[in-house]
């Protein structure tokens, strides 16, 4: 008995201490979503107090401006997320789990070479490849395209990596027995291995859409046009040294949160589910 009441003094105390962290990770979010019902000067003026926690004299003038500002162009730059970020996702998660299939299956000369170097590239950080990146796109006419932002992005190392630690995990004996069954090695991956990762493709889905979606360097340097802007580019354009847009851009921002929002709540549901469930049933 003591030990029950032990374990739900423990329980409870876990439980309390995640709820703290919860609401200490939330204030950021919850201060900005104030600030955007208020004048966005307020924000840098007060900062982060008890007093500006406190939901009073709020309004929606600003929200007016974000739906009118340059014709409506910030629409324009959230379009441009939004497609960029499910091109780049679907492309990386397909490109790269492929890849990472052949590196596990398959055994052949260089394997723990290509292996090493793809633990490698996971390593080298993105400013020093934007510059040999850069030339190739201007030597492809790929400037000012979203071809451009996204072609360099749809194989990811670290997906690589991810996705052949998984199919490491894979029972062999379902490989040998597709092959037994005629199918061929693409209908291996698409009829077997590709039923089996949807944790996998889950996890990872999310971790590549938040790394489209806030990507601004690379976006900044190859687009040119402002209807071609991502948001995030978009966004940085509101300040300037002429003006400040402060109250733009805590709305903008803050409505920027939503997708990535979406993305996370919708993907994380069948990730719960595909790891409580299991890869092999039966």
């Amino acid at each position: 008995m003591a030990r029950i009441y032990m374990g739900k003094r423990k329980m409870l105390g876990k439980h309390v201490l995640l709820i703290v962290l919860c609401c200490i990770y939330l204030i950021p979010l919850y201060s900005l979503t104030l600030a955007a019902f208020r004048p966005g000067r307020d924000l840098l003026r007060y900062g982060i107090t008890l007093k500006t926690l406190i939901p009073t004299d709020l309004h929606l003038e600003t929200f007016r401006g974000l739906f009118t500002i340059r014709d409506g162009i910030y629409f324009t730059w959230f379009g441009n997320s939004v497609v960029l970020m499910l091109i780049q996702t679907v492309l990386a998660l397909f490109f790269s789990s492929f890849v990472a299939y052949g590196l596990s299956v398959y055994q052949f000369k260089g394997r723990k070479i290509v292996t090493t170097l793809v633990i490698f590239l996971m390593l080298v950080p993105i400013q020093i490849l934007i510059l040999p990146l850069y030339k190739l796109m201007i030597t492809i006419n790929l400037i000012d395209t979203f071809f451009g932002v996204f072609l360099p992005m749809i194989v990811s190392p670290f997906a690589i990596f991810f996705f052949k630690q998984y199919i490491d995990g894979i029972p062999r004996d379902l490989i040998d027995a597709g092959r037994i069954d005629g199918l061929s090695e693409y209908g291996i991956y698409f009829r077997i291995v590709m039923p089996i990762m949807p944790p996998a493709f889950s996890a990872m889905a999310i971790f590549m859409s938040m790394q489209s979606w806030n990507n601004f360097l690379w976006p900044l340097i190859v687009l040119r046009s402002g209807t071609k802007f991502t948001l995030p580019i978009g966004l940085n354009t509101l300040l300037t040294p002429y003006a400040s847009g402060y109250d733009l851009l805590i709305i903008g921002a803050l409505a920027a949160t939503l997708p990535i929002i979406i993305v996370f709540i919708f993907f994380q549901r069948y990730f719960i589910s595909g790891l409580t469930s299991g890869g092999v049933k039966g």
